[in-house]
């Protein structure tokens, strides 16, 4: 156990940021799972600037690295394109 306060108080930010990070990083990949499970090309095209934007404001406050970002925006547009 942690004898400082200030360590004391870190523990207990860390929980609640690893709380807050979980939450979006759970929301983003139901996301994606719900844009590959469309296989309606005008639905997912509808659903795709949604969750470009939540790849890009996760990326930008590093709760997934940037580059996860751009493959799986990269990805999910090439699943889009061969939709028919």
């Amino acid at each position: 156990m942690a004898n400082h306060k200030s360590s004391i108080k870190r523990i207990r930010q860390t929980k609640v940021r690893t709380l807050h990070n979980k939450y979006y990083a759970k929301t983003m990949r139901n996301a994606v799972r719900k844009l590959r499970a469309t296989t309606d090309k005008d639905e997912a095209v509808k659903l795709y600037p949604s969750v470009q934007k939540m790849l890009d404001k996760l990326a930008k406050t590093n709760i997934i690295h940037k580059n996860k970002a751009a493959n799986l925006k990269s990805s999910l547009a090439q699943y889009i394109n061969k939709l028919g």
